[in-house]
């Protein structure tokens, strides 16, 4: 009994110790304060918002020239910036692009009963849906409600032009089918907050025509007048083309003093698409990561910090379509890098927008010190930037991180869950394993619209999100082993306070089992405590990349270890304990938790990647569609998660059911271990697993 306590008491003290930069008198950084202090001083939201200036002032018609074999805009001027301040290696690698719609012109005239421009490219360049084809041609609206297949029901399209409160995408196909020459669309999900923003849009398919955008402003105004029975005749002109493109990469690395010692690399996608330009998406995530590769080589030729031990890389990319490319070219580079850091739309103004400043973690396939130095940093800002009660009578606020022209805003800030749908997931794919963690603004009422302009952003914001990629970044490239150390500390500190959520996570879930529920709720939730606790500990044992010969380390992640299995058996004592109280409660006996024959052929399944994979096979998805139609049929998989997941957790280690249970501790929907089961057979019949 004594032992029982002594572990609970040491949980309990771990947790707090997870809290304690939360102290109102005391933060703290892993970086030494005189460090910190040279990268919040250079860093400069001013130079950060001009970069997203010049970049993208507006969005705008991209002429054809760039297109060629010249660079695009956006990447000749970081290129032109990485030359201007000095930094190794800069230069802009090329890859096999394709094709893509170039729109030239676009107008949408009223010519009866007046005369009225309603949309013009030149004005705003997504009232041009992307992919309309070239026209010129006078017709009739007609108001065909939200375009769905039943508003069409009873109208006569053909030869007219539709209006729609939908999506331009949505009502298009149908409209043509049905004879219609073109669309006309207002549909926005931002119409109260953002009454005069465009979404980016798009056509496509073989009977493409033309599709025009208006604001939802303009839109019900057009809307009533054609309600009210009101003949309204237009003139659409459109002139567009179809050119090559390369995937164009800009580059730069800010070497490190030992070349064998690994990488840092940080990303940031410059180009979604070529019709697209946002300010805070993502032309705000490309200028932070030219702000740090700014500050940090400008303070390593001062000497005002010394030269990090590991290089830190910079790319700006292509979503997906030029991050991926890259990699595979790369296979050598990847080998050597430690994790990735990836800022997408990060300048938002916070207040504003009711947004936050988040750090995406990896997952539990990509377990890795980086989710901690980040969140320390993360930590760091959000409480020495806001004015905390308890010291209104000392020093109000500890150390105001602003921009001058910026606000003087509190930092608004989460640490979350694992989201993908950005470059980083192709380091964390699982035929690259590379760790990486996503920075973003986020909600953010202007994205992918007309309205993501660079008005949005705010200095402050920018210099704030330069400073903790910066520090983070620093901090990974120059640890030594004592600073290892106190990364694998933080990362135990941190990992206590994880555990402790899971456990009362599990402990609210127990609430809600019935007698008949009670063995699987006992199973699912017991689950959420081990996987937690594998997680942590290949969290703590990833820190040893950075010394991978220290002994002082070596001695410090067994301690480290040791405690936190301390901490999952004092969780696991308290959850047992509900778990016997629970049972009385419905009068049933507490679970036996023996595996069922699934469970336990699903426990004695290891899969282990095959050879296949080092080819960089990104698209998993497609070597599995592949397969010959009975074969999918004879193996279902419809009751998974997240599939992408299922095949980072592949590691040679873990079981088929370890893999259901740490599906199932990160996501909602409960993964069905038979479907586990049969996409790993698929995979296996794809040779991606032996």
């Amino acid at each position: 009994m004594r032992k029982v306590l002594f572990i609970l008491l040491l949980f309990l003290f771990s947790v707090n110790s997870s809290f304690a930069q939360y102290t109102p008198f005391y933060q703290w950084t892993l970086l030494p304060p005189a460090v910190m202090d040279e990268i919040i001083g250079e860093s400069s939201g001013e130079t950060a918002i001009n970069h997203v200036i010049e970049m993208v002032g507006y969005q705008r018609n991209r002429p054809a020239s760039e297109y060629g074999t010249a660079a695009f805009r956006e990447g000749k001027y970081v290129l032109n910036k990485l030359n201007e301040y000095g930094i190794a290696g800069a230069t802009i690698e090329r890859f096999e692009g394709g094709e893509t719609w170039d729109g030239i012109k676009g107008e949408l005239w009223e010519i009866e009963p007046g005369r009225k421009k309603l949309a013009d490219y030149k004005d705003i360049a997504l009232s041009l849906a992307s992919g309309s084809q070239p026209t010129d041609v006078t017709a009739e609206l007609i108001w065909v409600e939200d375009g769905e297949e039943e508003d069409f029901e009873g109208l006569d399209v053909a030869g007219k032009i539709v209006v729609t409160s939908g999506t331009v995408g949505r009502a298009h196909r149908t409209a043509v089918e049905k004879g219609a020459v073109g669309v006309v669309a207002f549909g926005s999900s931002r119409e109260f907050t953002a009454p005069l923003a465009i979404p980016a849009s798009g056509i496509r398919g073989d009977n493409a025509t033309f599709g025009f955008y208006l604001t939802p402003r303009e839109g019900y105004k057009l809307r009533d007048r054609l309600i009210h029975g009101e003949k309204i005749k237009v003139h659409a002109v459109v002139e567009s083309q179809i050119l090559p493109y390369e995937l164009q990469v800009p580059t730069c690395v800010i070497p490190g003093s030992d070349p064998d010692a690994g990488e840092v690399i940080l990303s940031a996608h410059i180009f979604e698409g070529y019709t697209k330009q946002g300010a805070n998406d993502n032309v705000s995530g490309s200028a932070a990561i030219l702000e740090v590769a700014r500050i940090i080589n400008q303070l390593v030729a001062d000497g005002r910090v010394e030269q990090p031990k590991r290089s830190i890389r910079f790319i700006w990319v292509p979503e997906f379509s030029g991050t991926i490319p890259w990699v595979s070219a790369h296979k050598d580079i990847m080998d050597q890098t430690l994790c990735n850091i990836n800022l997408d739309m990060v300048g938002l103004h916070l207040k504003s927008n009711n947004s936050f400043f988040s750090m995406m973690r990896t997952t539990f396939g990509n377990p890795h010190y980086v989710n901690d130095v980040m969140e320390n940093y993360f930590v760091y800002m959000g409480e020495v930037t806001r004015e905390i009660l308890a010291n209104r009578s000392n020093k109000k606020i500890a150390n105001q991180i602003v921009a001058p022209s910026g606000t003087d805003d509190p930092f608004y800030y989460q640490v979350e869950q694992h989201y993908g749908s950005s470059d980083h997931e192709v380091f964390n794919n699982w035929t690259v394993h590379v760790p990486g963690v996503m920075l973003i603004t986020w909600p953010d009422m202007y994205y992918h619209t007309s309205e993501d302009t660079p008005d949005k952003l705010d200095a402050t914001q920018m210099k704030r999100a330069a400073v903790i990629a910066a520090a983070g970044a620093y901090n990974i490239a120059s640890a030594d082993e004592e600073m290892a150390g106190s990364i694998a500390e933080t990362s135990f500190t941190y990992g206590s306070k994880r555990m402790g959520i899971e456990l009362g996570r599990a402990l609210d879930e127990l609430k809600y089992a019935n007698a008949e529920s009670l063995e699987s709720t006992c199973k699912k939730v017991k689950a959420y405590l081990e996987t937690t606790y594998k997680n942590e500990l290949a969290t703590l044992q990833s820190v040893a990349e950075l010394a991978p010969d220290g002994k002082v380390l070596g001695n410090q992640l067994e301690t480290l270890s040791a405690s936190t299995k301390q901490l999952f058996d004092a969780n696991s004592v308290v959850l047992d304990n509900q778990i016997k109280l629970t049972a009385e409660k419905l009068g049933t006996r507490v679970p036996s938790y023996k595996l069922s024959e699934l469970e336990k052929q699903a426990s004695e399944f290891i899969p282990v990647p095959s050879e296949k994979l080092a080819t960089g096979t990104f698209r998993i998805e497609r070597a599995v569609y592949g397969l010959p139609k009975d074969v999918l049929e004879k193996y279902p998989f419809k009751n998974i998660a997240n599939s992408t997941e299922l095949c980072a957790l592949i590691n040679g280690k873990n079981s088929a059911l370890d893999i259901k249970k740490m599906l199932d501790t990160q996501h909602k929907k409960e993964s069905d271990l038979q479907s586990v089961l049969n996409y790993c057979e698929l995979l296996r019949q794809a040779e991606l697993i032996n």
